[in-house]
């Protein structure tokens, strides 16, 4: 695969152009609804939180390839931040990029709210990925939206 040059961006909900919005959600639903086939509320309200902020690598033709965003401490897990929404668009998986979102995602928790655990509900067959950037299960497997999910910890303190 031919390397390529990601343009980030990390911005608040108020930030945004419409393209960019437009952008972000058409890949979220793209994968979490169609490609997942799991009909479920994409818009869950979280992305408007005053302290919420969006993460996301666009391509060298403009198109968002990589998204995540993040959460503060209490909006998902009572003393811990969060990630979420992590996705990465088909076209550009098997690159690493995966890896560079998470890692880039972690800094700017890290940066955020400094010293704060993070808590997020992964994708059980995500676990292993999860892993190698130091999570650890911390909860017994559950379904959400019909598909199965654990919760995983990287403690900061």
């Amino acid at each position: 695969m031919e390397k390529t040059e990601w343009r980030w961006q990390l911005k608040s909900f108020d930030e945004f152009t419409t393209r960019e919005l437009y952008g972000i959600l058409r890949l979220r639903v793209d994968v979490f609804v169609v490609e997942q086939a799991c009909p479920y509320g994409e818009l869950d309200g979280k992305d408007l939180d005053g302290e919420t902020r969006h993460l996301w690598a666009v391509d060298e033709a403009g198109e968002v390839a990589a998204y995540l965003r993040l959460l503060p401490p209490g909006l998902s897990f009572p003393d811990a931040a969060s990630m979420g929404r992590v996705v990465v668009a088909p076209a550009h998986r098997g690159c690493g990029l995966s890896h560079e979102l998470v890692d880039r995602g972690l800094g700017a928790l890290a940066d955020a709210w400094p010293g704060k655990a993070v808590t997020i509900g992964a994708q059980e067959y995500l676990t292993s990925f999860y892993e190698s950037h130091g999570f650890k299960v911390v909860s017994p497997g559950y379904l959400e939206d019909g598909i199965p999910h654990v919760d995983m910890t990287l403690d900061r303190g």
